[in-house]
């Protein structure tokens, strides 16, 4: 199937690693020109040499969430590599867990890495391709039955609220905005903090399919969203996560 997306620019933050790296590299398979951004200078370059043994073309740019023009910087370095940014993969963010009596730092810190500046960043970009009349804005966020009081899953959820919101704004300048949520998709994180004994028996008692997910297979719906294919697809959040989460959308 032609996904469409030759020629496309696309923007992954988080682009250095896991379910980023994964979503940078298909893109650029199907011939989309990426602009990753992360943290590491040295899982980015390595990112973008995997692109590039392919035959795609990948820029990248060193961005912290932390920084409050980041969103401002990655729109002018996206201008400065690719002409601009047709696609948006939301991808970066973090979570420290902490219980109800987190100090306002901590809450601060969550909002600011899961909710403000992914939606600063898509504001950034967003004028360009209103101005096209085309976009893609692809969220990846997290689940909504946390086990407790956790800042970055309250901030996911208001990504939720505010990409349901923001596609009934842009949708008639076609653009549409999505979420996905992943359940338990191996990455290097994933490793250092679930033992192979804790990821086997939840695997067994927990997710219908009985393993963790891969990047590339989270990865598969976001480029497909990203593509022309889903010009009727928009305000809507899609789990990948093996049918790990027991409520309804």
């Amino acid at each position: 199937m032609d996904l469409m997306l030759d020629g496309k620019r696309a923007v992954v933050t988080g682009g250095n690693a896991g379910i980023g790296r994964a979503i940078g590299r298909m893109l650029a398979a199907e011939g989309a020109h990426v602009l990753l951004t992360g943290r590491n200078t040295e899982t980015l370059g390595t990112a973008r040499e995997e692109i590039e043994a392919d035959g795609g073309t990948a820029h990248t740019m060193v961005a912290d969430l932390y920084d409050g023009d980041v969103a401002q910087l990655i729109a002018a370095e996206a201008g400065k590599t690719l002409g601009g940014a047709d696609i948006l993969i939301n991808n970066a963010g973090g979570s420290r867990p902490f219980g109800k009596d987190a100090t306002e730092e901590q809450w601060d810190e969550a909002l600011t890495l899961n909710f403000t500046r992914p939606r600063q960043i898509a504001h950034a970009l967003l004028p360009p391709m209103q101005a096209a009349g085309w976009g893609r804005l692809i969220h990846i966020t997290g689940k909504s039955e946390p086990e407790g009081v956790n800042g970055a899953f309250c901030a996911k959820a208001g990504i939720h609220s505010w990409s349901k919101g923001l596609s009934r704004e842009v949708g008639n300048d076609g653009i549409t905005s999505n979420c996905i949520a992943p359940g338990r998709i191996m990455s290097d994180q994933i490793r250092r903090n679930y033992s192979p004994e804790y990821r086997a028996e939840q695997s067994r008692t927990e997710i219908p399919v009985g393993r963790y997910g891969e990047p590339e297979e989270l990865a598969a719906l976001a480029v497909f969203l990203a593509s022309p294919l889903a010009s009727y697809i928009t305000g809507t959040m899609i789990a990948v996560d093996g049918g790990l989460r027991r409520y309804q959308f």
